[in-house]
Formats: structure tokens, C-alpha cells, sequence
């Protein structure tokens, strides 16, 4: 197995900074870079702010946590992460801004480095070719908040070595985290089953059958859902959710994936969820408000 110690990471928003945090309380040392380094240097201040939210819950210690956010360095540019052992992209869910990194990255890294994506929905096997080593590339699909979710999928594109594999397994294993192997299939397991379900949501409050907050309560009341697909949306973003649901309506080709047209109508309204603050709820009061 290839020996990692050094972890660059490609996107510094809410993804972005939770695997830098997870890998830095691991005992990596991470490189984070973003095209915008004020959200570099606003990401170290969230991951400061979250480290003591666990070293408050005595789920750390105060020196763990310092150390963990000692290990973590801001990297202005792409070049800088060149001595890397594994680089992992989280930049935007666009497969041709994905593609672009990836093809980018094979002039400057090392090459024995390894490369994954975090991507939740996007084609393994199709990344690593705009790479010059697709054996080397892999999925690594954290959850959101990743300092919290215990899952981690791995996705192994057609061309993804057992070394690579194996390697990707002793690094979800240090984290502290629980693997599910997914083929390379759109949207692996998680999203593809889950995505589907808000989708579907969504659809009913497009229908008119319930209202924003009789979904969500008949889910979490009714299901047991520790909150409502509406709501969950929101947290992940409505822009995520749409691209997700393309990348499978696309790449299966059945109608079942199809966009709910108010999905549409919100993420060109810009209405995206909790990080614009407006999404199937308004959250610029002290409590969320529905919006439909």
C-alpha cells in the first residue's frame, strides 16, 4: 500500500474545510487550497470554531485540537500542492470544472501521488481519464457535515488498481470512519437513493398536496427522519440537489429522475437553502420560516 501523509484538498467550502478537518484530527498533514482564498481563510475559521465545538464536547482534547488546526496551511495555488500524496477535489459539482482540475493536477503532482474526488454523483471511471493515472484515482465521498457523518462511500473506476483501492481503505479506517463500496454507477448508493426521495418531495409541494411544513413534518413524524426532506435540502444545497438529479435523469435515462420543475425554478432564482439563506424556507429570523 502506498504510504500517505501529506493530503491536499481542492475546495475550501462547507466540504471542502470538513475533510480538511477530519484528516488533520487524523494526524495528515493538509494543504487547502480554493480559487478564492478568502474562503481558504474563512474555512480555517470554521474549522477552528468546529474543533471547539468537539473539544467542548470532550470529544477531543484542547491540545488534539490545536494540533489538528497546527497541521492545516492555506496553499495560494494549485502548484503548491505538488508534493502531496493524495490530492481530493471538492470543488462544484460540474463535471467539466472537475475534469479541468484533474487534467491540471497530472502536470504538477508527484507521480506516485494518488488522486480522488469527493464528488457525490459524477462518472469515477470519466474523471480519471482527463488524468494521467486513472489506476491511481478513486471516489472518496464524504457526507455532509463530514466532521460528524460516520459514512464514507469509495468508488473504484474501471481502471482503479487494488493498491489504490487498499490504500483508500486504511485511509477511511485511520479517519474513524465506516466504508460502503459502491460500483460506478451515476450517483452511487447514497444519492441514489436518497436524491430521489427529495426530488419526490418536492414534487408534492409543486402538486399542491401538502404545504413546505406538512412534508417535512410528515416525514420526520412519520418516518422517523431526524428532519424533513425539505429541510434536508436546504442543508445541502439546492444547486447540489439539481445537479445530482441531472447527472441521474442523464445517465439512466428514465423518467423517474426527471427534475421536479420547482427545483428548477429555485436554483435560478438563486434561492439555494441554508447558504444564501433562502431556500423551501427563509432563514433570515431567528427561526426558519417556510417560503411556499
Amino acid at each position: 500500500m502506498t504510504d500517505i501523509q501529506s493530503i491536499g484538498v481542492i475546495g475550501a467550502g462547507q466540504m471542502g474545510n470538513g475533510i480538511a478537518h477530519v484528516f488533520a484530527a487524523a494526524g495528515y498533514d493538509v494543504l487547502l487550497n480554493d480559487i478564492d482564498q478568502d474562503r481558504v481563510q474563512a474555512a480555517l475559521k470554521t474549522i477552528e470554531k468546529n474543533l471547539g465545538r468537539q473539544v467542548a464536547k470532550e470529544a477531543l482534547s484542547a491540545e488534539h485540537a490545536d494540533k489538528a488546526l497546527a497541521r492545516i496551511k492555506a496553499a495560494e495555488t494549485i502548484n503548491a500542492l505538488s508534493d502531496c500524496d493524495l490530492v481530493i477535489e471538492s470543488a462544484l459539482e460540474n463535471l467539466d470544472i472537475k475534469k479541468a482540475i484533474f487534467t491540471e493536477l497530472s502536470g504538477i503532482l508527484k507521480k506516485d501521488a494518488l488522486m480522488a474526488s469527493n464528488t457525490s454523483s459524477i462518472s469515477i471511471t470519466g474523471l480519471a481519464a482527463s488524468t494521467d493515472r486513472p489506476e491511481k484515482f478513486v471516489g472518496i465521498h464524504f457526507m455532509n457535515p463530514v466532521p460528524l457523518m460516520q459514512l464514507v462511500e469509495v468508488i473504484r473506476g474501471i481502471a482503479t488498481s487494488r493498491e489504490t483501492f487498499e490504500t483508500t481503505k486504511g485511509i477511511v479506517e485511520r479517519l474513524g470512519k465506516t466504508m460502503a463500496v459502491s460500483e460506478d454507477f451515476p450517483a452511487f448508493i447514497v444519492n441514489r437513493v436518497l436524491m430521489p426521495m427529495i426530488n419526490e418531495a418536492i414534487y408534492t409541494l409543486y402538486e399542491g398536496v401538502g404545504t413546505v411544513e406538512s412534508i417535512d413534518t410528515a416525514l420526520k413524524l412519520g418516518a422517523n427522519h431526524p428532519m424533513g426532506p425539505l429541510q434536508l435540502a436546504d442543508f445541502i444545497g439546492l444547486d447540489t440537489c439539481l445537479a445530482i438529479m441531472q447527472v441521474l435523469y442523464e445517465g439512466l435515462a428514465d423518467s423517474k429522475y426527471r427534475p421536479c420543475p420547482l427545483l428548477v425554478k429555485y436554483v435560478e432564482a438563486g434561492w439555494l437553502g441554508r447558504k444564501t439563506g433562502r431556500g423551501f424556507y427563509d432563514y433570515s429570523g431567528d427561526t426558519p420560516s417556510p417560503t411556499r
